[in-house]
């Protein structure tokens, strides 16, 4: 049985995970043996720069972290080396490590996920990387919202200017008629 001091510190451990997988809107497992350092390196600086936590974390504590948030279901994956990805961004973390493991000829899989409190596979992740990115949604939304608007004011422009070239052209004609 281990030490009080490994055993409060593993407690902590457990604590961080149940915090940060509550606060994430998406978490992705994956099993990560065979890569190496230099594409480990790269890896990482990716998911940093694009604001996704990615840390190894030992099989056991991450089940207890399951356990106490509500995604048990992924115990069953929970097999070999194991490291998770956490995001506030539901496509962030899915798109950059579906895509390495594509592009990879390591071992490297995605062994399943969550998303917004539910849980979801290998395959689930992988559509879910084929989502464009939130920021990318939001504007074809936006854009969609926006076109019935813009063409209402193109209509009105439209009837406006038609007034217009009619004044102007009886303005013309009587200045003619005039002279």
């Amino acid at each position: 049985m281990p030490n009080a001091k490994v055993l409060e510190q593993k407690k902590t451990t457990v604590a961080e995970l149940i915090e940060k997988i509550q606060n994430a809107s998406a978490g992705v497992i994956v099993d990560y043996k065979g890569i190496n350092v230099e594409n480990d390196t790269q890896l990482r600086r990716k998911l940093r720069e694009a604001g996704v936590e990615y840390a190894v974390v030992k099989n056991t504590l991450l089940r207890f972290a399951f356990e106490a948030t509500g995604y048990s279901a992924l115990d069953s994956q929970l097999k070999g080396s194991t490291a998770i990805a956490i995001s506030s961004d539901p496509v962030a973390a899915a798109k950059i490590l579906a895509e390495y493991s594509t592009k990879t000829k390591e071992a490297f899989k995605i062994k399943g996920g969550f998303v917004d409190g539910k849980v979801i596979d290998a395959n689930g992740v992988k559509a879910l990387a084929t989502l464009p990115s939130r920021e990318v949604l939001i504007a074809t939304v936006l854009g969609t919202l926006n076109a019935p608007i813009t063409g209402f004011v193109n209509v009105l422009n439209g009837n406006i200017r038609g007034l217009a070239a009619a004044i102007k052209a009886i303005a013309d004609k009587k200045s003619e008629e005039a002279a």
